[in-house]
């Protein structure tokens, strides 16, 4: 029997944990009193909580003293280990400057260069704020009073987020499209980062939608790929917080866009997404099944497709959709029309009442089929 070679992967941790750890590392270094030391005077290690009550430590990259403005700081980093989740931010150095201040405000949290500032309402921070989320600066405000717990002074805090190279890393993001400029976002709601994690894809397709809707924004185009959205753009030119990319989460998506409102959907995919959608499944990747190429035949066959070639073998979607192509003529339109139209039929039942329009997309990135 051969041995089960699949690999496990292996969790990492947010940008927003990796902030907190730098900013109570920086918090440490400012006190200068309960921090790890070995010769140089820099802080080694800190542990932080985590939103579910467990404890978590991080190393840290490096550590300074420092004075900015006349006022004593102290600043730290953690280099982002996402684990074996294909996160764009993973390397990542994520650095907190701690300054004491004369305010009467215990903790103020800012962002600096390469922290996102938000242009655009419908997200969780207001426009004009650092793209910091709710629940990595309860992290970091946890994680820094914990430093200065002991003290006993009443300190007045300024804490400061960076990411170096942040408004790069930004660019292969959604942050545009959502209206956050100059750098990456500091995300988070429990600390831990799933490797590839359908958690993080559809929580940034709700996101996408609540602007949209903050935009004022009522019709909505989800696309299977960046492909099937530019080829619609081209065509359409909607506002662009309209397009919000899908994926393979067709079902979540149509629900999501119902509980948003929106009063009129366009759905844009390749053939091999469409045919599927056509054929009622709620989730196209191909981890959930190749297609059936022989069902697909046969579907195609119930909706008045002749190929003429009974014996032929196919292996792929496409080859199907050369056939089609070669067989049909001037009548493919017809053929085609008629999958967008069971994919409409098919969206229509997960979001009753909502007008779907389905758009074909060719492998030459044009619109070529819209339901009937």
């Amino acid at each position: 029997m051969l041995a089960d070679r699949r690999k496990i992967l292996r969790s990492g941790y947010t940008t927003g944990a990796c902030a907190a750890a730098a900013a109570k590392a920086a918090a440490l270094k400012l006190m200068s009193s309960e921090f790890e030391v070995q010769g140089s005077g820099k802080v080694q290690t800190v542990e932080i909580p985590f939103p579910d009550g467990s404890r978590v430590k991080f190393k840290i990259n490096n550590s300074e003293l420092i004075t900015h403005n006349s006022k004593l700081a102290a600043w730290a980093s953690v280099i982002k280990d996402a684990g074996d989740d294909p996160d764009v931010t993973n390397g990542a150095e994520i650095v907190a400057e701690v300054t004491l201040k004369e305010s009467n405000e215990p903790l103020t949290i800012k962002g600096g260069k390469g922290v996102g500032v938000m242009t655009k309402p419908g997200l969780s921070m207001p426009v004009g704020e650092a793209a910091i989320n709710p629940v990595p600066r309860r992290m970091i405000k946890e994680a820094v009073m914990e430093a200065v717990k002991d003290s006993n002074e009443l300190l007045s805090l300024e804490i400061t987020i960076s990411v170096p190279h942040g408004d790069i890393l930004a660019k292969k993001t959604l942050n545009p499209r959502l209206g956050i400029v100059g750098g990456i976002s500091i995300l988070g709601t429990t600390g831990i980062v799933k490797p590839i994690s359908t958690e993080a894809w559809t929580a940034s397709i709700s996101a996408s939608m609540d602007v949209a809707r903050a935009m004022g924004h009522d019709e909505l185009v989800l696309s299977a790929g960046r492909v099937s959205e530019k080829a619609h753009m081209r065509k359409y030119n909607f506002p662009e917080e309209a397009y919000v990319m899908m994926g393979d989460y067709l079902e979540f998506s149509f629900l999501e866009a119902g509980k948003h409102g929106f009063r009129r959907i366009h759905l844009c995919a390749q053939w091999a997404k469409m045919l599927k959608i056509g054929m009622a499944t709620p989730q196209t990747h191909v981890r959930h099944g190749a297609i059936d190429v022989k069902k697909a035949m046969e579907f195609l066959e119930g909706m008045g497709y002749i190929s003429g070639t009974a014996d032929h073998e196919f292996n792929t979607a496409r080859e199907i959709f050369d056939l089609i192509r070669s067989t049909s003529g001037a009548q493919i339109t017809p053929i085609l029309s008629k999958v967008c139209s069971a994919a409409r039929k098919y969206t229509g039942g997960i979001v009753p009442g909502i007008p779907i329009i389905a758009h074909l997309v060719s492998y030459e990135e044009d619109i070529i089929a819209n339901s009937e």
